[in-house]
């Protein structure tokens, strides 16, 4: 029984041996983000996981340390983590590089800091941690093209096609026209960040193809950062999409729902076929690429009745993105090998592609978003 007992316990070890790795990664990027002058006198602290009920982390500058409550480590997303770490980094910033001066914990100097580091001045206390707030968090007077939106999805899943292609192509309609009248106004909007999926060393084309999807249809502003892989204790990347509350949502929900109908008609198709990887990742983008000229051939035509309608950029938006990434740089990809009778198999199929209110899954890797079940996301 003690050696039953003896080897969860040995495993959970292991995983926060690799989560405090991780911290110490995460703060060198964040340090990185400092100009030169910042970063010089600004030393690496330590890192720990202790069990807290009343606050995700805190700051000791007596120890040296920076720690963090063992459910948000072992329960929430790693960008919930990653959220609460950079509030923790700030209140050692402020401490020991731009000098607090006997201010409260969150006054001027820590907000500065805050500000510096691109960190959420709130994420502390019984602050709710970034997936449950983005994801599950509760609807709000201004989640009324959601709700719309979620009410057309359902009927989308219509066994008539035509019932269900006006249904997704009203939904669009609804999306598009929500946002280009939100940039028309000239007022703050609350833009949070996002991770969309999990951290990984190794990303597909068709991940990038579905990153670039979400950017051009659904308002959002997709960035691959770095972020550390628990189960790799390496640093891998990530997409990271910014934009409204209600767009980020609508954004996880399409992207989850392309993954699962992806790996859904690959099945299908390999049945009694032996075909590889690449193939998979031809037929994936095959898949996207045809949805993608779906909703071209979906958008409104330019004309001074329907402007509105025009997708248009969020200069809002742009700004935001600006500040919360101050260095960026290009991504080339490798040279392309295409299966063209598999590439076009999945255009079709990928044409014929209608999302949907009908995810289902068992589990933590459930992702019925527009659902705003309260149960938990993935854990890290």
């Amino acid at each position: 029984m003690r050696c039953n007992e003896q080897k969860p316990l040995a495993i959970q070890e292991e995983l926060e041996r690799h989560i405090l790795h991780g911290l110490s990664c995460e703060w060198d990027e964040a340090r990185w983000q400092l100009s030169p002058k910042h970063q010089e006198g600004f030393r690496k602290p330590i890192f720990s996981i202790r069990d807290m009920r009343r606050k995700w982390g805190y700051w000791s500058g007596i120890k040296r340390e920076i720690c963090l409550s063992r459910n948000l480590v072992l329960e929430h997303s790693w960008a919930s983590v990653r959220e609460v770490l950079l509030h923790e980094i700030s209140h050692q910033f402020a401490e020991e590089v731009l000098g607090t001066d006997g201010e409260s914990p969150h006054g001027p100097t820590f907000q500065r800091a805050c500000y510096l580091l691109r960190a959420n001045p709130r994420a502390s206390g019984n602050f709710r941690a970034l997936d449950e707030r983005i994801l599950y968090g509760p609807a709000s007077a201004e989640d009324k093209c959601l709700a719309r939106v979620k009410k057309l999805m359902a009927l989308a899943q219509s066994k008539n096609q035509h019932e269900a292609e006006a249904a997704m192509a009203k939904a669009h309609e609804l999306i598009k026209k929500y946002n280009v009248d939100l940039t028309t106004k000239d007022e703050n909007r609350n833009f949070v960040s996002f991770f969309v999926g999990k951290p990984a060393l190794k990303h597909f084309r068709e991940d990038y193809a579905l990153s670039n999807l979400l950017q051009d249809f659904y308002f959002v502003y997709g960035i691959w950062v770095p972020a550390y892989v628990i189960d790799k204790g390496k640093t891998g990347r990530v997409l990271e999409i910014s934009g409204t509350a209600q767009n980020i949502k609508i954004a996880c929900y399409v992207n989850d729902f392309v993954k699962r109908f992806i790996n859904f008609q690959w099945e299908k198709y390999t049945k009694n076929k032996r075909l590889n990887r690449y193939q998979k990742t031809d037929f994936a983008v095959g898949i996207i690429e045809g949805f993608r000229s779906k909703l071209e051939s979906q958008a409104p035509k330019r004309t001074k009745k329907n402007r509105a309608l025009v997708k248009l950029e969020d200069p809002l938006l742009k700004e935001y993105v600006s500040y919360k990434y101050p260095r960026t740089a290009a991504m080339k990809l490798g040279a392309l090998r295409n299966d063209k009778t598999v590439l076009n198999d999945g255009i079709g199929i990928g044409q014929k592609m209608i999302i949907s209110k009908g995810i289902e899954a068992k589990g933590k890797d459930k992702m019925a978003l527009i659902d705003n079940p309260k149960k938990s996301v993935q854990s890290v």
